[in-house]
């Protein structure tokens, strides 16, 4: 599974011309999962997301948590995320999970998230979104399970 944690200052996603989800100060997450990914995963990829301490401190300091600075979740489902590109110029996506899973697992991250955040966004899977977002920073986070 991958997070690219990105803080903002404002994001947003847009589908058919219609604002779905909306989140002031926070982070847009980027979700990618592959098919060995399994709940146990998701939870600890979202604890350590929601503990990092990636906001600034009065002194200018990374050392505050998501909920220290009232930040909001705004969660895109992400399948590029697993884009290989070491063989010819065109990317192959065969290790993003399959659909079914990828789904399923985006939903439990979702609700693990809003179990814990009071303010939780989302896009909208399989869907083609526009996402803007304002970077703060900028700052830029990638949680990779392989790597926690």
């Amino acid at each position: 599974m991958k997070f690219v944690i990105q803080c903002v200052k404002h994001a947003s996603v847009t589908v058919d011309g219609d604002v779905i989800g909306k989140i002031g100060r926070g982070y847009m997450v980027l979700i990618g999962v592959c098919d060995a990914d399994d709940e146990a995963v998701a939870d600890k990829m979202v604890d350590k997301m929601i503990k990092l301490r990636i906001n600034k401190d009065a002194a200018g300091k990374t050392n505050l948590a998501l909920a220290d600075v009232d930040g909001g979740l705004l969660l895109v489902s992400q399948f590029t995320l697993y884009a290989n590109c070491k063989k010819g110029n065109r990317p192959s996506f065969v290790e993003a999970g399959s659909p079914e899973h990828a789904e399923a697992l985006y939903n439990y991250i979702i609700e693990r998230c809003r179990e814990r955040v009071p303010l939780v966004q989302t896009g909208s899977f399989g869907d083609e979104m526009a996402v803007e977002l304002l970077n703060d920073g900028p700052f830029t986070i990638i949680l990779d399970s392989d790597k926690l």
